[in-house]
Protein backbone atom coordinates (compact mmCIF):
# COMPACT_ATOMS: atom_id res chain seq x y z
CA UNK A 1 0.00 0.00 0.00
CA UNK A 2 1.27 3.28 -1.03
CA UNK A 3 1.56 5.88 1.53
CA UNK A 4 -0.14 8.72 -0.49
CA UNK A 5 -2.11 8.60 -3.50
CA UNK A 6 -2.24 12.09 -5.21
CA UNK A 7 -5.24 12.16 -7.77
CA UNK A 8 -5.09 15.20 -10.37
CA UNK A 9 -7.27 15.70 -12.95
CA UNK A 10 -5.87 17.40 -15.89
CA UNK A 11 -7.92 19.44 -19.27
CA UNK A 12 -6.08 22.00 -21.56
CA UNK A 13 -2.82 23.05 -19.38
CA UNK A 14 -0.37 22.15 -21.09
CA UNK A 15 1.43 25.17 -20.31
CA UNK A 16 1.59 24.12 -16.47
CA UNK A 17 1.02 20.53 -16.05
CA UNK A 18 5.12 19.75 -16.45
CA UNK A 19 6.12 21.76 -13.18
CA UNK A 20 3.24 20.16 -11.64
CA UNK A 21 4.63 16.65 -12.65
CA UNK A 22 8.02 17.62 -11.98
CA UNK A 23 7.15 18.48 -8.12
CA UNK A 24 5.34 15.47 -8.03
CA UNK A 25 7.65 12.80 -9.42
CA UNK A 26 10.68 14.26 -7.38
CA UNK A 27 8.73 14.05 -4.04
CA UNK A 28 11.27 13.27 -0.87
CA UNK A 29 8.29 10.94 0.01
CA UNK A 30 9.41 7.65 -2.09
CA UNK A 31 6.02 5.65 -1.48
CA UNK A 32 3.57 7.52 -3.37
CA UNK A 33 1.40 7.08 -6.28
CA UNK A 34 0.25 9.92 -9.20
CA UNK A 35 -3.30 8.98 -10.50
CA UNK A 36 -3.38 11.26 -13.74
CA UNK A 37 -6.99 11.30 -14.90
CA UNK A 38 -7.45 12.95 -18.37
CA UNK A 39 -10.57 14.81 -18.56
CA UNK A 40 -11.14 14.60 -22.36
CA UNK A 41 -8.32 17.18 -22.62
CA UNK A 42 -7.66 18.53 -26.29
CA UNK A 43 -4.70 20.39 -26.30
CA UNK A 44 -0.93 18.89 -25.98
CA UNK A 45 -1.76 18.15 -22.09
CA UNK A 46 -1.68 13.96 -22.59
CA UNK A 47 1.19 14.19 -25.32
CA UNK A 48 3.09 15.57 -21.87
CA UNK A 49 1.54 13.80 -19.34
CA UNK A 50 2.59 10.41 -21.49
CA UNK A 51 6.27 11.23 -21.57
CA UNK A 52 6.24 11.07 -17.69
CA UNK A 53 4.10 7.78 -17.74
CA UNK A 54 6.81 6.78 -19.60
CA UNK A 55 9.81 7.29 -17.25
CA UNK A 56 7.84 6.89 -13.99
CA UNK A 57 5.47 3.34 -14.67
CA UNK A 58 6.07 2.65 -11.12
CA UNK A 59 4.74 5.80 -9.73
CA UNK A 60 1.97 7.06 -12.01
CA UNK A 61 -1.52 5.57 -12.59
CA UNK A 62 -2.71 7.20 -16.23
CA UNK A 63 -6.89 7.14 -16.24
CA UNK A 64 -8.77 8.58 -18.94
CA UNK A 65 -12.70 9.79 -19.32
CA UNK A 66 -15.01 11.91 -21.18
CA UNK A 67 -15.10 15.41 -20.24
CA UNK A 68 -16.64 15.83 -17.42
CA UNK A 69 -15.31 18.54 -14.88
CA UNK A 70 -13.01 18.81 -12.35
CA UNK A 71 -15.17 17.64 -9.80
CA UNK A 72 -16.44 14.62 -11.99
CA UNK A 73 -12.52 13.54 -12.32
CA UNK A 74 -11.61 14.21 -8.85
CA UNK A 75 -14.70 11.58 -8.24
CA UNK A 76 -13.42 9.34 -10.82
CA UNK A 77 -9.35 9.20 -9.34
CA UNK A 78 -11.10 8.12 -5.74
CA UNK A 79 -11.70 4.35 -6.33
CA UNK A 80 -8.00 3.64 -8.22
CA UNK A 81 -6.47 5.38 -5.03
CA UNK A 82 -4.66 2.45 -2.82
CA UNK A 83 -2.77 5.27 -0.55
CA UNK A 84 -3.24 5.26 3.54
CA UNK A 85 -4.09 8.73 2.56
CA UNK A 86 -5.37 10.83 -0.33
CA UNK A 87 -4.24 14.10 -1.28
CA UNK A 88 -6.09 16.25 -4.67
CA UNK A 89 -3.65 18.47 -6.49
CA UNK A 90 -5.00 20.70 -9.63
CA UNK A 91 -3.17 20.89 -12.36
CA UNK A 92 -2.00 24.32 -13.01
CA UNK A 93 -0.43 24.25 -9.55
CA UNK A 94 2.39 22.86 -8.20
CA UNK A 95 3.69 21.84 -4.88
CA UNK A 96 7.12 21.79 -2.59
CA UNK A 97 8.97 18.78 -3.20
CA UNK A 98 8.92 17.80 0.52
CA UNK A 99 5.23 18.84 1.10
CA UNK A 100 3.79 15.08 1.64
CA UNK A 101 6.75 13.99 3.22
CA UNK A 102 5.89 16.33 5.72
CA UNK A 103 2.04 15.82 5.70
CA UNK A 104 1.94 12.23 6.02
CA UNK A 105 4.84 12.36 8.86
CA UNK A 106 2.65 14.49 10.90
CA UNK A 107 -0.16 12.68 9.77
CA UNK A 108 1.38 8.99 11.74
CA UNK A 109 2.77 11.31 14.33
CA UNK A 110 -0.15 12.90 15.82
CA UNK A 111 -2.27 10.02 14.87
CA UNK A 112 -4.29 12.40 12.31
CA UNK A 113 -7.61 11.84 9.57
CA UNK A 114 -6.41 15.10 8.16
CA UNK A 115 -3.65 17.27 8.07
CA UNK A 116 -3.75 20.92 6.48
CA UNK A 117 -0.74 22.88 5.04
CA UNK A 118 -0.36 26.63 4.50
CA UNK A 119 0.16 28.07 0.57
CA UNK A 120 1.37 30.16 -1.74
CA UNK A 121 -1.10 32.89 -3.88
CA UNK A 122 1.00 33.09 -6.81
CA UNK A 123 0.26 35.81 -9.84
CA UNK A 124 1.61 35.75 -13.20
CA UNK A 125 4.37 38.21 -12.07
CA UNK A 126 6.27 34.99 -10.21
CA UNK A 127 7.99 37.75 -7.77
CA UNK A 128 4.40 38.64 -6.13
CA UNK A 129 3.35 35.83 -4.25
CA UNK A 130 0.78 35.86 -0.79
CA UNK A 131 0.92 33.48 1.65
CA UNK A 132 -2.89 32.44 3.00
CA UNK A 133 -4.39 32.95 5.75
CA UNK A 134 -4.67 29.36 7.74
CA UNK A 135 -6.51 29.63 11.10
CA UNK A 136 -6.54 26.47 13.48
CA UNK A 137 -9.06 24.76 15.04
CA UNK A 138 -10.28 22.41 17.20
CA UNK A 139 -13.23 20.31 17.23
CA UNK A 140 -15.78 19.83 14.39
CA UNK A 141 -17.74 23.05 15.20
CA UNK A 142 -14.89 25.22 15.33
CA UNK A 143 -13.42 23.09 11.84
CA UNK A 144 -16.87 24.13 9.81
CA UNK A 145 -16.79 27.60 11.51
CA UNK A 146 -13.00 28.21 10.77
CA UNK A 147 -11.39 25.90 7.92
CA UNK A 148 -9.94 26.94 4.39
CA UNK A 149 -12.26 25.05 2.31
CA UNK A 150 -9.59 24.38 -0.37
CA UNK A 151 -8.84 20.61 -1.01
CA UNK A 152 -5.60 21.08 -2.33
CA UNK A 153 -3.98 21.59 0.86
CA UNK A 154 -5.35 18.84 2.73
CA UNK A 155 -4.00 14.89 3.08
CA UNK A 156 -7.11 12.53 4.52
CA UNK A 157 -7.18 9.44 5.69
CA UNK A 158 -8.63 7.40 2.34
CA UNK A 159 -10.44 5.38 4.88
CA UNK A 160 -12.76 8.19 5.73
CA UNK A 161 -13.42 8.85 1.73
CA UNK A 162 -14.40 5.48 1.76
CA UNK A 163 -16.57 5.27 4.54
CA UNK A 164 -18.33 8.64 4.11
CA UNK A 165 -18.55 8.48 0.64
CA UNK A 166 -18.12 12.23 0.19
CA UNK A 167 -17.68 12.91 -3.20
CA UNK A 168 -17.16 16.36 -4.96
CA UNK A 169 -20.55 17.76 -6.50
CA UNK A 170 -20.81 17.37 -10.25
CA UNK A 171 -21.33 20.08 -12.58
CA UNK A 172 -21.24 22.82 -10.25
CA UNK A 173 -18.37 25.51 -9.40
CA UNK A 174 -17.00 26.01 -5.81
CA UNK A 175 -17.19 22.12 -5.23
CA UNK A 176 -14.32 22.38 -2.37
CA UNK A 177 -17.49 23.95 0.19
CA UNK A 178 -19.44 21.28 -0.50
CA UNK A 179 -16.72 18.57 -0.40
CA UNK A 180 -15.29 19.89 3.09
CA UNK A 181 -18.28 20.85 4.84
CA UNK A 182 -19.44 17.44 4.17
CA UNK A 183 -16.65 15.66 5.56
CA UNK A 184 -16.59 17.55 8.93
CA UNK A 185 -18.71 15.49 11.01
CA UNK A 186 -16.07 12.48 9.95
CA UNK A 187 -12.50 14.12 11.00
CA UNK A 188 -11.71 13.66 14.76
CA UNK A 189 -8.50 15.00 14.45
CA UNK A 190 -6.68 17.31 12.36
CA UNK A 191 -3.08 18.67 12.54
CA UNK A 192 -1.30 21.48 10.88
CA UNK A 193 1.60 22.42 8.86
CA UNK A 194 1.76 26.72 9.00
CA UNK A 195 4.79 26.04 6.56
CA UNK A 196 2.93 27.12 2.81
CA UNK A 197 4.12 23.79 0.67
CA UNK A 198 1.26 24.91 -1.85
CA UNK A 199 2.14 27.17 -5.00
CA UNK A 200 -2.05 27.78 -6.03
CA UNK A 201 -1.48 29.53 -9.06
CA UNK A 202 -3.49 32.71 -9.94
CA UNK A 203 -4.79 32.55 -13.60
CA UNK A 204 -6.98 35.49 -14.90
CA UNK A 205 -8.95 32.66 -17.43
CA UNK A 206 -9.76 30.90 -14.88
CA UNK A 207 -12.74 29.81 -13.42
CA UNK A 208 -11.97 31.10 -9.98
CA UNK A 209 -11.45 33.85 -11.63
CA UNK A 210 -14.32 34.49 -14.41
CA UNK A 211 -17.28 35.91 -12.72
CA UNK A 212 -20.62 35.60 -14.99
CA UNK A 213 -23.68 33.95 -14.02
CA UNK A 214 -22.66 30.87 -12.91
CA UNK A 215 -21.11 33.00 -9.67
CA UNK A 216 -24.89 31.99 -7.95
CA UNK A 217 -24.08 28.17 -7.52
CA UNK A 218 -22.70 28.85 -4.19
CA UNK A 219 -26.39 29.10 -3.46
CA UNK A 220 -26.62 25.43 -4.81
CA UNK A 221 -23.74 24.32 -3.15
CA UNK A 222 -24.45 26.00 0.56
CA UNK A 223 -28.10 24.40 -0.11
CA UNK A 224 -26.50 20.75 -0.83
CA UNK A 225 -24.23 21.26 2.45
CA UNK A 226 -27.71 21.95 4.69
CA UNK A 227 -29.60 19.40 2.82
CA UNK A 228 -26.95 16.92 3.79
CA UNK A 229 -27.02 17.37 7.63
CA UNK A 230 -30.52 17.67 7.08
CA UNK A 231 -30.36 13.89 5.73
CA UNK A 232 -27.88 12.97 8.58
CA UNK A 233 -29.90 13.94 11.17
CA UNK A 234 -27.04 16.73 11.97
CA UNK A 235 -28.36 20.35 11.53
CA UNK A 236 -29.65 21.08 14.77
CA UNK A 237 -26.46 19.83 16.39
CA UNK A 238 -24.64 22.23 13.73
CA UNK A 239 -27.76 25.12 12.86
CA UNK A 240 -25.66 27.67 14.36
CA UNK A 241 -22.15 26.99 12.57
CA UNK A 242 -24.20 26.58 9.22
CA UNK A 243 -26.24 29.64 9.75
CA UNK A 244 -23.00 31.51 10.56
CA UNK A 245 -20.85 30.42 7.45
CA UNK A 246 -24.10 30.41 5.35
CA UNK A 247 -24.20 34.31 6.38
CA UNK A 248 -19.89 34.94 5.85
CA UNK A 249 -19.71 32.77 2.80
CA UNK A 250 -22.57 34.70 1.04
CA UNK A 251 -21.70 38.13 2.45
CA UNK A 252 -18.21 38.60 2.29
CA UNK A 253 -16.63 36.25 -0.45
CA UNK A 254 -19.54 35.20 -2.84
CA UNK A 255 -20.96 39.01 -2.75
CA UNK A 256 -17.35 40.33 -4.02
CA UNK A 257 -17.58 37.83 -6.50
CA UNK A 258 -21.26 39.15 -7.64
CA UNK A 259 -20.15 42.86 -7.81
CA UNK A 260 -17.75 41.79 -10.23
CA UNK A 261 -20.00 40.70 -12.99
CA UNK A 262 -19.69 42.43 -15.83
CA UNK A 263 -23.61 41.84 -16.96
CA UNK A 264 -25.13 44.95 -15.15
CA UNK A 265 -28.64 42.56 -15.32
CA UNK A 266 -27.32 39.48 -14.18
CA UNK A 267 -25.08 41.59 -11.13
CA UNK A 268 -28.10 43.37 -9.96
CA UNK A 269 -30.51 40.04 -10.30
CA UNK A 270 -27.98 38.33 -8.09
CA UNK A 271 -27.81 40.88 -5.87
CA UNK A 272 -31.23 40.61 -5.17
CA UNK A 273 -31.27 37.09 -4.67
CA UNK A 274 -28.45 37.00 -2.32
CA UNK A 275 -30.39 39.34 0.17
CA UNK A 276 -33.27 37.10 0.05
CA UNK A 277 -31.78 33.97 0.24
CA UNK A 278 -29.97 35.12 3.32
CA UNK A 279 -32.88 36.34 5.32
CA UNK A 280 -35.78 33.85 4.15
CA UNK A 281 -33.53 30.95 4.87
CA UNK A 282 -32.03 32.53 7.85
CA UNK A 283 -34.54 35.62 9.08
CA UNK A 284 -32.81 35.60 12.91
CA UNK A 285 -28.96 35.58 11.60
CA UNK A 286 -28.33 38.75 13.02
CA UNK A 287 -28.98 36.91 16.43
CA UNK A 288 -26.50 34.34 15.70
CA UNK A 289 -24.64 33.37 18.58
CA UNK A 290 -21.35 32.68 17.26
CA UNK A 291 -21.74 36.64 15.14
CA UNK A 292 -22.22 38.06 18.36
CA UNK A 293 -19.22 36.50 20.06
CA UNK A 294 -16.51 37.23 16.91
CA UNK A 295 -15.06 40.53 16.44
CA UNK A 296 -13.15 40.69 13.46
CA UNK A 297 -13.70 43.26 10.53
CA UNK A 298 -15.56 40.77 8.72
CA UNK A 299 -17.67 39.91 11.71
CA UNK A 300 -18.32 43.67 12.35
CA UNK A 301 -18.97 44.14 8.64
CA UNK A 302 -21.37 41.21 9.09
CA UNK A 303 -23.18 43.17 12.08
CA UNK A 304 -23.34 46.17 10.54
CA UNK A 305 -25.45 44.91 7.34
CA UNK A 306 -29.28 45.99 7.06
CA UNK A 307 -31.22 46.59 4.03
CA UNK A 308 -30.12 49.96 3.67
CA UNK A 309 -26.01 49.45 3.62
CA UNK A 310 -26.26 46.13 1.84
CA UNK A 311 -27.41 48.55 -1.26
CA UNK A 312 -24.50 50.72 0.12
CA UNK A 313 -21.49 48.10 0.88
CA UNK A 314 -22.55 46.67 -2.76
CA UNK A 315 -21.80 49.97 -4.79
CA UNK A 316 -18.33 50.19 -2.71
CA UNK A 317 -17.11 46.78 -3.45
CA UNK A 318 -18.08 47.29 -7.17
CA UNK A 319 -15.78 50.25 -6.97
CA UNK A 320 -12.85 48.10 -5.42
Amino acid sequence: MPKVSIIVPFYNVEGYIEKCLDTLVNQTLKDIEIILVNDGSKDNSEFIVKKYLDKYKDKIIYLEKENGGLSDARNFGIPHATGEYIAFLDSDDYVEKDMYEKMYNIAKKENSDMVQCNFYWEYPDLNKKKIADMPKYSGKKEMFEKTRVEAWNKLIKRDILEESKVEFPKGLRYEDVEFTYKLVPYINKVSFIEEPLVHYIQRGNSISNSQNERTKEIFDILDNVIKYYKEKNLYEEYKEVIEYIYVKTVFCRSLLRMVKISDENVQAKLLEKTWENVNSKFPNWKKNEILKKRKTIKDLYLKSINKFTYKIYCTILSLI
